[in-house]
């Protein structure tokens, strides 16, 4: 019934030009179903010259598809992953012969190759090369107008592919090509299968340029399209019969591809399999990744890798101007408000990222010139960028088999790797058959188990529930603890900044506000945004002779003196603003009166969000009983105060 409700019922006048349209592309089909000799059809599509044309259109289209997979796969790849110069015009190259009449591409193909054309002389003296009026010259001629099919097919699909899944790939220690033939070819399989099809399917069905650079010669290249122009003089009949048979081979390609010509990379799995609903429900393992081996993911422990020290010592400029410096063993929570640099920090240590260039000394060894697969630093980006096509197992030991571990001892310590972190049942499982959770799991014992000297973890356990959040916390925070190297974690979660991290780095507008033990930063951030994801009021302000000139307007009284003239922060925790119903008396220095925004609760307690004409808005936290005695409420007309001694000052 809903199906029925949500139909939209299309006007006429855009209905019927588009019924026009389908007919007017339908008629000749019809035309052709209706003229054929359905009699004789056996007998002339068995006649000599028919098969022998069938055959060497067969041949010549296949040998175009291995031409145009060879020359435009990496043509693809270029137009989709790299910026340069005249790109425009070398796309603009790729389209034309495909606008470009067909004939016009077999005289431009005799002037290139032809013997008086530019190349053709030197290709006949050197190599004994010619091509028109051969074989070679109609795969050439079919080459030309069906390559772009395929590139145009599967530039669509890499500029659908979210470049995470490469990077992270090349992090993990795998090579440019390796790259490319193990994440980027599987996971746009669907574009290039389709731009193949069509590329196959055009180059059959080529008449045009053949002719023009070519010729007619039976036997040599006289292709099925060909056949139907010569039969079409003597024998109609005949050339209707053989007219259905290639246009039965191109409707039996496009059906077979089911509209899938533009080439948008697919999850095969999440198309076909449901999420689990139960976060530890084991699955039927699937069947064996083609680069596993089965039966071979032992349960025992993984084999310690960590026998090194790598200290850091890092100058990023650009975006990002700040020195880093950590001796082995340090962890480093990289705190900062949305925009503030954080992920470009990460990526510049990597090295993806134009943004902002990090002169980078991991040890003894200056890795700032090395490609990102050499630098032997991992990386967890927020999205996990697991390979859908491959099982978390294969996802875990990729890293290790990019530096050549062998396949069995890769897979023992990844499946030891997930097992520590909670999920080494669900081993067998495609990232489409994984919660959010579990996914985020996988992630991390992917880049744990790859050996790393430099770890980098964007919001590693954003996606995980509570309870398995303080699971993984902890075994992150003992493998840290034995880590020979630095790692860096950006965080919005002051628990996680707290507990795994020696230092805190506060980032604003690409620079290091403050760079100090998680303890320091508690006590005395120099953030507003940190104040405020540590829970407490942060209001800036500047120092004069009875108090602080708030930013945000108002005054503040506070019991440290400062220099008149100076900035600072005044930090206010929750549990310091006192909540009245009426004006308190006695020896509140800072009183306002103002109205209930919001009440939440955190834990046992209740945050109630205060605004007020005479000062910056205020958070409280009070008891659930205190708040039922003050009968608060959204909108409740509320009095509070907060003592000057209460009052921490923090010196910009």
């Amino acid at each position: 019934m809903s199906r029925l409700r949500t139909r939209t019922r299309p006007p006429v006048a855009l209905a019927l030009p588009a019924l026009l349209a389908v007919a007017f592309l339908l008629m000749p089909l019809i035309g052709i179903l209706v003229r054929t000799p359905w009699g004789d059809l056996g007998e002339h599509l068995g006649s000599p010259g028919v098969v022998e044309a069938l055959k060497l259109s067969l041949l010549v289209s296949l040998w175009a598809l291995g031409l145009s997979l060879v020359l435009g796969v990496p043509l693809a790849w270029l137009l989709a992953r790299v910026e340069f110069k005249g790109k425009a015009l070398v796309r603009s190259l790729v389209l034309l012969p495909m606008v470009l009449p067909p004939t016009v591409g077999g005289v431009a193909l005799l002037l290139g190759f032809g013997r008086r054309g530019l190349l053709g002389p030197w290709l006949e003296d050197s190599f004994g090369i010619t091509l028109p009026f051969h074989t070679s010259g109609a795969v050439v001629a079919a080459t030309f107008v069906a390559m772009p099919f395929l590139v145009i097919s599967l530039e669509g699909a890499l500029g659908g592919l979210k470049q995470s899944y490469e990077e992270t790939a090349a992090s993990l220690g795998a090579s440019p090509v390796r790259v490319f033939f193990t994440v980027t070819l599987p996971m746009v399989a669907p574009g290039l299968v389709a731009g193949a099809a069509l590329t196959w399917a055009r180059a059959l069905g080529e008449f045009g340029a053949t002719i023009t650079f070519a010729g007619n010669l039976p036997g040599t290249t006289q292709t099925l399209p060909l056949q139907v122009y010569l039969l079409l003089q003597d024998q109609p009949e005949a050339a209707t019969s053989v007219s259905l048979l290639l246009l039965a081979i191109a409707m039996a390609v496009l059906i077979a591809l089911r509209g899938r010509w533009t080439g948008t990379p697919i999850d095969r799995g999440a198309v076909t399999t449901p999420r689990p609903a139960p976060e530890e429900a084991p699955a039927p393992a699937p069947a064996p990744e083609p680069d596993e081996e089965p039966g071979a993911a032992g349960a025992g422990p993984a084999r310690s890798s960590q026998t090194g020290h790598w200290p850091l010592h890092a100058t990023v400029t650009g975006f990002n101007r700040l020195t880093l410096e950590a001796e082995p063993g340090t962890t480093i929570a990289v705190v900062g408000e949305n925009g503030a640099g954080k992920t470009t920090l990460l990526r510049a240590l990597l090295g993806l990222t134009p943004r902002a260039h990090a002169d980078l000394r991991l040890g003894d060894a200056d890795v700032t010139a090395l490609p990102p697969h050499k630098r032997q630093v991992a990386w967890v980006p927020q999205d996990g960028a697991l390979f859908p096509h491959l099982s978390a197992l294969a996802n875990t030991a990729y890293g290790l088999r990019a530096r050549s571990v062998p396949r069995a001892e890769a897979r023992r310590e990844a499946q030891a790797w997930l097992d520590r972190l909670g999920v080494g049942h669900l081993a067998q499982r495609r990232p489409s058959q994984l919660s959010g959770g579990q996914a985020q799991r996988v992630a991390l014992a992917r880049a744990l188990a790859a050996r790393p000297r430099l770890l980098l973890l964007d919001e590693p356990l954003a996606a995980l529930d509570q309870t398995t959040r303080a699971h993984v916390r902890h075994t992150l925070r003992t493998h840290l603890a034995g880590f020979g190297g630095v790692c860096l974690i950006v965080t919005h979660d002051p628990v996680e900044a707290v507990s795994l991290a020696d230092r805190v780095l506060v980032l604003a507008d690409g620079r290091a506000l403050q760079d100090a033990p998680p303890a320091e930063v508690s006590r005395h951030p120099r953030s507003p945004w940190v104040a405020r994801m540590l829970g407490r009021n942060a209001w800036p302000g500047i120092a004069s002779a009875d108090g602080l000139a708030l930013a945000a307007g108002g005054r503040l009284v506070v019991a440290e003196a400062l220099p008149e003239g100076a900035q600072a922060l005044a930090i206010i925790a929750p549990e310091a603003v006192s909540v009245h119903r009426d004006r308190p008396g006695g020896s509140p220095r800072n009183v306002w009166r103002g109205t209930v925004r919001e009440i939440t609760a955190v834990g046992s307690r209740l945050r109630v969000l205060i605004a007020s004409p005479d000062a910056p808005d205020l958070v409280a936290e009070i008891t659930p009983d205190a708040a039922a005695e003050l009968r608060l409420a959204d909108g409740s007309e509320v009095w509070t105060s907060v003592k000057a001694t209460e009052v921490t000052l923090v010196r910009l």
